[in-house]
């Protein structure tokens, strides 16, 4: 139970940052941590009001969405995040909201244009928007079939779930992920600020172009190429 504390622990810590960082209301979201040596994950129990939220009411979960530990329902996202850590064994930590401006994009069934410096110091590729789901899938494992829904666009377009850590639903709202939970959640935030920017860009200039690839090649290696050098 000792691991499983630790796990709890952070999880919790993760999930109270939604809230802080604007990037829920009410119940709208959940970040999961997981455990590759246990192969199991927590995650925030489902309906709970971030400021009700302990520690120990978070869920622990295996990979076959089985609960392990907790007294509570685990979030109804659970199986998606369950399918993510089966088949992208690098990722540390899952994030998802319904935040304001990430969730419009998903609505307007758009990719996130790559317009500036902001969104190539974090990735060289627009933010993809993920096809609606088909009618076969919703009526089957709808959550599981969430987390298919993710990886089947990665592979359909050819991106790299380490190079690219967010993505959209279309008509549904953003999923992002990273090393840990705190990537995760950082990766939520900032995808946030890049689709207000966007949709700001294009109220002013409805013409306005993506940066040019020498911008976005500059600004993504200085700060994750093997010369970076932003930061200390």
């Amino acid at each position: 139970m000792g691991n499983f504390k630790t796990l709890q622990e952070a999880c919790y810590v993760a999930n109270m940052q939604l809230p802080k960082l604007g990037l829920v209301v009410y119940t709208f979201g959940n970040v999961s941590v997981v455990d590759r040596e246990l192969e199991v994950f927590g995650i925030k129990p489902s309906g709970v009001p971030y400021d009700a939220l302990l520690p120990k009411d978070i869920v622990i979960v295996d990979f076959e969405n089985n609960v392990v530990s907790g007294k509570m329902r685990p979030s109804s996202d659970t199986k998606t995040h369950a399918y993510l850590y089966k088949v992208w064994d690098q990722i540390g930590g899952i994030c998802h909201t319904h935040s304001t401006y990430a969730v419009s994009w998903a609505q307007a069934l758009r990719d996130i244009p790559n317009f500036g410096t902001t969104h190539a110091d974090h990735l060289t590729q627009d933010i993809p928007c993920a096809s609606p789901m088909s009618d076969e899938l919703i009526a089957g494992d709808y959550e599981h079939n969430t987390g298919r829904q993710i990886v089947d666009c990665f592979v359909e377009r050819g991106l790299s779930y380490k190079e690219v850590e967010m993505v959209l639903l279309g008509n549904h709202g953003p999923f992002t992920w990273g090393a840990d939970a705190t990537k995760a959640v950082y990766n939520s935030k900032v995808l946030e600020e890049l689709a207000h920017m966007a949709y700001l860009t294009l109220q002013i200039n409805p013409e306005a172009k993506r940066l040019k690839p020498s911008l976005v090649k500059k600004h993504f290696e200085r700060k994750h190429g093997e010369g970076a050098y932003y930061g200390q």
